[in-house]
């Protein structure tokens, strides 16, 4: 299985049946909708995702789509112990969402702070930004 670039995977998020759908209140309220940076990482721009996404964070700071977004921010300026943080704080959320990839997949947000964990210790996120800025993920 392949993620073409992890944070583009929370483009899209909406919860699992339990909650209220975040997708509804992104279009209700879209000033209230978290910031994801996706575009921002995706552009390479890791150090302006970092400052976006911790003000996100700051704001609601049990938000597993935020969390997960920063950790790869994180870890995509080196600073890996920061972004296992934030990949175990999505894993520990209360609130388990449902999030489509950019791929059209969907996955919920402790599967996917998982593989981020994951990622993160067989260092590829090292080996993304060192060469092509692309991420995979593989099954193992």
């Amino acid at each position: 299985m392949s993620l073409s670039f992890l944070a583009l995977a929370l483009a899209a998020a909406s919860p699992l049946p339990v909650a209220p759908s975040a997708v509804d209140a992104a279009r209700a309220a879209p000033e209230a909708a978290p910031e994801l940076a996706a575009r921002t990482l995706a552009a390479g721009r890791a150090e302006q995702a970092v400052a976006t996404l911790e003000q996100a964070s700051a704001a609601d700071p049990r938000d597993a789509a935020v969390l997960i977004n920063l950790g790869i921010a994180y870890a995509q300026t080196g600073d890996e112990a920061r972004a296992r943080d934030a990949f175990r704080q999505a894993l520990a959320c209360e609130e388990v969402v449902e999030l489509t990839t950019a791929e059209g997949t969907a996955t919920d947000s402790r599967r996917l702070a998982r593989k981020a964990l994951k990622m993160l210790e067989r260092g590829e996120f090292r080996t993304a930004t060192a060469s092509s800025g692309q991420l995979t993920y593989r099954d193992r």
